[in-house]
């Protein structure tokens, strides 16, 4: 195993691959200190759990355990990854540790390949890759180059005690039906030739995301040039835009995708932020929130410092002025809603027929602002002006809606 320098935090089951790991650090002379995790799901857990201790003990390891009740929803798998990944987390940022070590070996990385091709996902590593981050936390994965037979024997060479979990046999389980009628079966040679295939597909998924990256101009990707692209360039396109540190399935970007190319305007979710466009061009964006502010007196009007969706401007007759008298306070000026709409001299105007006819992107539509009288009559819509009675050459004020740095 290759030397490491700093202190690294191991994750350490009881199993043979993560004793293997721990007992190879050590052997290497890399300082390090273990990470234990105790579902309480099987009847050897707390048995388990003794063994690590007094491993650690014995050698003079410092050793943190996880042993609160495991509670979740949905998928075990993923939520005990979820919930040992943020402990682990929290032990490398609370103590300064160089990252974590965990012990996925070479039939690790042919499973998790097989069941990608299974499940038909385009992930963003074929297998698993040697090195990857976790919420900014560096994870090392230092084995895979051995096999699930060499880590056993290494420990039996050694003298390691392990432990074997029982719910490897549930064939049920789609993982453990491909490590035991396809993986353990495979000579050296077939393994040779599978993890070939790997590093090809991961050398051209890395090629095409280089390239494709070059479309990118300060996060935001034209949609002409877009869908120009072949269908894989576009999905990986897509993929560089909207995954930040997660990862969106094959059925999100197909779906996107098509919308993408058929649509001119959208506001699409994205993880917590939304995939929109402006002139031609398509980025990720930070929804805001419905807002709605009162003012009693032309002062507070005056005096109000604005916020990140509009700006009150000193007076200057234009699309954005307003003039106001006393009994149209209190005056609220909040976010637009569908049924809006505004008298003008040539009659109503529906403030969603201005959006269309101003071709103002979806997304900037829902927080744009409208100012309201006492009478609950829509008074000014900045950039299309203000209604019949509120006019003069002389306004009070202006309203403007703010374009912030993430809407281009």
């Amino acid at each position: 195993m290759e030397r490491l320098e700093g202190t690294w935090l191991v994750a350490v089951s009881a199993g043979p691959d993560s004793m293997a790991l721990l007992s190879m650090c050590l052997e290497a002379g890399i300082s390090c200190a273990a990470a234990h995790v105790n579902y309480h799901h099987r009847a050897q857990a707390e048995e388990e759990e003794s063994w690590v201790r007094l491993f650690c003990r014995e050698n003079n390891i410092p050793l943190y355990v996880l042993n609160e009740p495991f509670a979740y929803t949905g998928n075990f798998e993923a939520a005990a990854r979820t919930w040992r990944y943020d402990f682990f987390e929290k032990l490398v940022r609370e103590n300064g540790y160089r990252g974590v070590l965990v012990a996925h070996h070479e039939d690790d990385l042919i499973e998790t390949y097989f069941m990608q091709e299974e499940k038909n996902i385009v992930p963003s590593c074929w297998g698993l890759a040697g090195e990857m981050m976790y919420h900014g936390i560096l994870v090392k994965r230092p084995l895979l180059d051995m096999t699930k037979k060499d880590l056993v024997s290494y420990c039996d060479e050694h003298g390691i005690r392990y432990y074997n979990d029982a719910t490897n046999q549930d064939e049920s389980l789609a993982r453990n039906r491909i490590r035991h009628q396809m993986v353990e079966p495979m000579s050296r040679m077939e393994r040779a030739m599978v993890r070939r295939e790997i590093n090809m597909k991961n050398a051209e998924a890395h090629e095409r995301s280089c390239r494709v990256g070059t479309l990118i101009r300060g996060g935001s990707v034209s949609l002409e040039a877009y869908r120009k692209l072949s269908e894989s360039d576009r999905f990986a396109l897509l993929r560089k835009v909207v995954e930040k540190g997660r990862h969106f399935s094959l059925s999100f970007i197909r779906q996107t995708d098509g919308v993408l190319m058929s649509r001119n305007d959208f506001e699409l979710p994205a993880g917590s932020q939304n995939l929109v466009q402006k002139d031609g061009r398509f980025f990720l964006f930070t929804p805001r929130k419905e807002y709605a502010y009162v003012f009693h007196s032309m002062a507070e009007i005056l005096n109000f410092e604005g916020t990140a969706d509009f700006k009150i401007l000193p007076p200057r007759p234009g699309v954005s002025a307003v003039t106001v008298r006393e009994e149209d306070f209190p005056l609220t000026i909040r976010s637009v809603r569908p049924s809006d709409r505004i008298e003008m001299r040539f009659g109503f105007k529906k403030v969603h027929r201005f959006f269309i006819d101003r071709h103002i992107p979806l997304y900037q539509r829902k927080t744009w602002p409208v100012v309201e009288n006492s009478g609950r009559q829509i008074i000014l819509v900045p950039g299309l002006g203000c209604d019949r009675s509120h006019y003069s050459v002389c306004p009070d004020f202006n309203v403007i809606q703010c374009v912030s740095s993430d809407q281009l």
